[in-house]
């Protein structure tokens, strides 16, 4: 049964799905502008969609599918060359790429280091990084401006603050200009990906990224061989646990090069994707001004003026109710490749050894047949989360590789938005709707324009 609620809100902004074949031409073109644009509009209304072009291919929206391809069988469902070949120049072979034994010891080794009462005491540094953001939009009131790279900045204060406690040889500047330079020159879609080509085959576009990957790494590097030299003041920074973290079965520890590549990958990922979940939030917000002050009086209540905390989350359901449907509307991670290594049968349809899965997350956030009034605001229909159906619903993946940050981004989520609404009242900028676009992220073309006023 499709879920949902009676309530419903403005209509936000969607892609517009394909509604013909396209060939390999116009796969290639609209991939490099925006993936989504490549996804039947019949994902929203079937629960798998399968064809052929250079090679067969499955797009499935079942939950019954999705558990088998992310929880029952992940050995056989891998991620597809695609991904791999995208950003394996910038974070290795860590947690996010690797496969097998390879990515099982890397997962056990860090598993310990977001267990909740590690994320816990990490809280004061998103609240501080909260009362910063706060500062800088009371210095804008009246005035339009881009949430989005606010939320960007203050996600990476946060990863910044929570990864090498401020290591003098950590240069924030220099890593966030490598980053983006990286994401700029790897995210778009080659040709050469599309066809499958191996990865020794150069693409333009990460031949001219390369100094920003080296940037990155060499900046990551110098900051690990100042930390080895010294500890954390808290001793509870993400570099001082992940050095602690073992396997363990075998006791092994990360080297330097895993280290590095993983503490990479958890700052690329961990900023942006919190990022455009807040800015996704303040957009719902602005467009729904019921919820917004149904925000607002929770925040009021819970907190007065002050920033939240960790422990206000038990208190901040309405709250997690819009940042859920946030991310059901415009899941970071929008869409998911895998490729089969063995034959199988999903949805009663022959998947055959090779054949790429498609897990199109944002539509099946949409689709037709799982949720109610799928394209409508709609937090709510989170109030019971024993309600939906788990593989429904997946902004931070399923199964074993479910993202080991989920916690982290939902906690940090919580506590800005949360001090955000209690101090101010966002509405959407005239003529500045954003458009959903899918390179890497999900995410706001020209950014998320709102006018801020105080909330009192």
């Amino acid at each position: 049964m499709p879920m949902g609620t009676s309530e419903t809100s403005p209509q936000p902004v969607s892609v517009k799905l394909a509604t013909a074949p396209l060939g390999l031409s116009e796969v290639v073109r609209r991939a490099r502008q925006n993936v989504l644009e490549i996804i039947p509009e019949l994902t929203t209304r079937q629960p798998m969609v399968s064809g052929k072009m250079w090679k067969r291919w499955h797009m499935v929206m079942d939950p019954d599918g999705l558990r088998r391809i992310l929880q029952e069988k992940p050995l056989s469902y891998p991620k597809s060359p695609i991904t791999k070949n995208v950003l394996r120049p910038g974070i290795g072979n860590s947690l996010f790429i690797a496969e097998g034994s390879h990515w099982r010891w890397q997962r056990r080794a860090a598993a310990p280091v977001f267990a909740m009462r590690n994320i816990r005491l990490l809280s004061p540094v998103m609240s501080a990084a909260a009362d910063r953001v706060s500062e800088r939009l009371e210095e804008n009131l009246g005035d339009s401006i881009d949430v989005y790279a606010e939320m960007v900045q203050a996600t990476f204060e946060v990863i910044s603050d929570v990864t090498f406690s401020g290591g003098q040889a950590f240069d924030r500047t220099m890593i966030h200009r490598a980053i983006d330079d990286y994401l700029a020159g790897t995210a778009q879609v080659s040709a050469f990906d599309v066809l499958g080509l191996p990865a020794w085959v150069p693409r333009l576009g990460r031949l001219i990224s390369g100094k920003a990957t080296r940037d990155m790494k060499r900046v990551a590097t110098d900051a690990i061989a100042e930390r080895r030299t010294r500890s954390s003041a808290s001793n509870a920074d993400l570099f001082d646990l992940l050095c602690a973290g073992q396997d363990p079965d075998t006791g092994r520890r990360m080297n330097d090069a895993e280290l590095r590549d993983n503490l990479l990958t958890f700052i690329v990922a961990g900023h942006e994707t919190t990022a455009l979940t807040l800015a996704w939030s303040l957009y719902l917000l602005s467009i729904s001004p019921r919820w917004q002050e149904k925000v607002r009086a929770e925040a009021n209540s819970t907190l007065g003026r002050r920033c939240a905390t960790a422990s206000d989350l038990g208190s901040l359901d309405v709250t997690r109710q819009v940042i859920e449907e946030s991310l059901r509307l415009y899941p970071p991670a929008a869409l998911l490749l895998r490729e089969a290594q063995e034959p199988d049968t999903i949805g009663g349809r022959e998947v055959r050894k090779g054949d790429t899965m498609f897990l199109p997350i944002y539509a099946l956030h949409r689709n037709r047949c799982l949720w109610e009034d799928p394209n409508q605001f709609d937090p709510g229909r989170f109030a019971d989360r024993r309600k939906i159906n788990r593989f429904a619903y997946l902004p931070f993946g399923g199964g074993p590789r479910v993202c080991i940050g989920a916690g982290f981004a939902m906690q940090e989520a919580t506590i800005v938005l949360a001090t955000l609404v209690s101090r101010f009242r966002f509405s959407l900028a005239e003529g500045r709707q954003p458009k959903p676009v899918l390179v890497l992220t999900l995410r706001p073309q020209g950014g998320v324009w709102l006018d801020i006023s105080p909330a009192q």
